[in-house]
């Protein structure tokens, strides 16, 4: 390369975003700040060139060449603007040693630009062929590694700080704000988690996403979008269609499924392809970091339980009504399991409403199983009273079962459906067991043996998560203490009711199947809850029992 008499040159500054050198009182960091100074310095020693311009990436990796700002000096290099470029070590171009080779030993000479590394001790103009070609590649090696080591290290510490329930994410969710004194550590944003209380109530009243975000955006509620720009940070979606990003229907269901609400973390979502690409891939949901009480719950389990649950059924308001009737997501048929449709008949200006199956009511074979709303009525509010009733009768032994010194391991062998699962359990162990003999006897072919083995030990798996599930509950008893467990004082109200309300049918039955004459069963919600807990009370029974009788 010739040397031209005067060269316009291009500072170049980069400082990766792993760097913790910026605070809210300084618009850059201080190693940018000193690269700045030291390029400076050397240009003002120089008689044959003169800043054209200075170019800062403060917060970018050297991995890529996506920045802005180098983006930027490359234009001005193909315009003509620019023909010298310099930074205060090979690093601070960046750390693909491909594509860092490329820039040095190709494209700045195809432009007639000279590169200059300060503290490296190279400049384009006067390096010899060892220095481009032998260690300007390795000394571009060593920092494409460093670049690796440190992704790998940033994973691995962004790894151990989710499992321990921080957050490490750059904006909180709709509801939440990071804690003054940690920032890792959500904490309720009482002006949101007010809105998120509402529109969680909104759904199990009966109204439908749609309705939920037209009656916010009526009462002059601000979208998540909108409170975020409010509150002075500076987040982008692609979701913004509009000037002003209004609530929808896809904004109440994202609030509604989510998670962070019952004060579950869920973190690690995504993971990027590798160290120098940008773009992140969709992890399995398996794979995601899940830790329960990592901060503060907004919303019951309870209600977010029975929110999911509304979610999978159709719940949209007749035309002309807000929300959807009382029964809506709630009521099937008993025999072909499809949901009841709701039918409004006048006649001599009185207006009766019944249900009959779906199924029929489209031509189906299934048969009307018609119920009015008033038998109905009548049928779910007598069968959940008589339900209520038996569980505040043995309440009273319940409320003793907590003076009692009672270990986890005696509840749970006394309970028959346990013992029925370990007894299944049994079988398709010794059935397995016995597939080795019938192949050494020639009964089955290897094949069999191998299909059988196969689906025993999928059967096996399968129990051993039914009877998880069963000691969960019963852990469940014992960790919120039972009398709390059953809510005692809100069966108590449903006793003094005369008629039903949404609220109240929705928090205790999750599925009413209708059934041909008029036979209507209710599926209660927490069924294997309430179970348990009468399971309880007859087990505290048999110990007095016994107790007695060892006296």
């Amino acid at each position: 390369m010739k040397a031209k008499e005067f060269y316009n040159a291009a500072i170049y500054l980069r400082l990766s975003r792993d760097d913790e050198d910026i605070d809210g009182s300084k618009s850059e960091s201080n190693s940018i700040s000193s690269q700045r100074d030291m390029i400076r310095s050397f240009i003002r020693k120089q008689d044959d060139m003169e800043i054209y311009d200075i170019y800062v990436d403060d917060g970018f990796s050297g991995a890529n060449f996506d920045r802005p700002e180098f983006k930027r000096m490359m234009k001005d290099i193909e315009a003509g603007h620019v023909d010298c470029v310099i930074v205060k070590d090979l690093s601070r171009l960046g750390r693909d040693y491909i594509e860092a080779g490329r820039l040095i030993q190709k494209t700045f000479p195809a432009f007639s630009v000279r590169f200059i590394a300060l503290t490296d001790h190279f400049d384009s103009l006067t390096a010899d062929y060892n220095e481009t070609s032998l260690v300007v590649p390795v000394k571009n090696f060593v920092n494409d590694s460093y670049s690796r080591d440190i992704s790998g290290k940033v994973r691995s510490h962004q790894k151990i700080k989710r499992e321990k329930g921080e957050f490490i994410g750059s904006f909180t969710v709709f509801g939440y704000k990071k804690s003054e004194d940690n920032r890792n550590q959500l904490v309720p944003d009482d002006y949101a988690a007010d809105i998120v209380k509402k529109i969680f109530a909104w759904k199990i009243e009966g109204y439908s996403n749609l309705a939920i975000a037209k009656r916010l955006d009526e009462m002059g509620i601000l979208s998540p979008m909108e409170y975020k720009k409010l509150r002075g940070e500076k987040f982008q979606t692609s979701f913004v269609t509009e000037a002003k990003a209004r609530w929808s229907s896809v904004a109440i269901k994202r609030i509604l499924t989510n998670e962070t609400y019952i004060g579950t973390l869920v973190q690690g979502k995504e993971e990027k392809v590798n160290y120098k690409v940008k773009k992140s891939v969709r992890k399995p949901e398996d794979e995601w970091v899940r830790v329960p009480k990592a901060h503060e719950a907004i919303i019951s389990n309870e209600d977010f339980e029975i929110v999911q649950d509304l979610l999978k059924v159709d719940t949209r308001a007749v035309s002309g009504e807000k929300k959807a009737h009382i029964y809506a997501g709630l009521l099937f048929c008993g025999d072909c399991m499809e949901p009841m449709t709701r039918r409004i008949n006048r006649y001599k200006g009185r207006e009766t409403v019944s249900f009959i199956c779906s199924t029929q009511n489209n031509g189906g074979s299934c048969s009307r199983h018609t119920i009015s709303e008033e038998d109905l009525n009548f049928l779910v509010l007598t069968g959940l009273r008589q339900q209520v009733a038996l569980f505040l009768d043995k309440s009273r032994v319940l409320e003793k079962i907590e003076q009692m010194e009672i270990h986890f391991e005696e509840v749970a062998a006394f309970d028959k459906e346990i013992q029925k699962l370990h007894s299944e359990q049994d079988k398709y162990l010794n059935l397995r067991a016995a597939l080795y003999e019938d192949l050494k006897k020639g009964i089955i072919t290897e094949e069999d043996f191998k299909n059988f083995r196969e689906i025993y030990e999928k059967r096996y798996r399968e129990l051993q998560k039914s009877i998880s599930s069963q000691e969960e509950t019963i852990k469940k008893l014992f960790r919120s203490g039972i009398t709390a467990g059953i809510n005692l004082e809100r069966m108590k109200n449903v006793m003094q009711i005369t008629a039903l309300d949404r609220t109240t049918l929705i928090s205790f039955v999750k599925r009413i199947l209708v059934y041909e004459d008029k036979r209507v069963y209710l599926e209660l919600r927490y069924k294997e809850l309430f179970s348990k807990m009468l399971m309880l009370a007859d087990y505290a029974l048999t110990e007095r029992q016994n107790e007695k009788e060892a006296v």
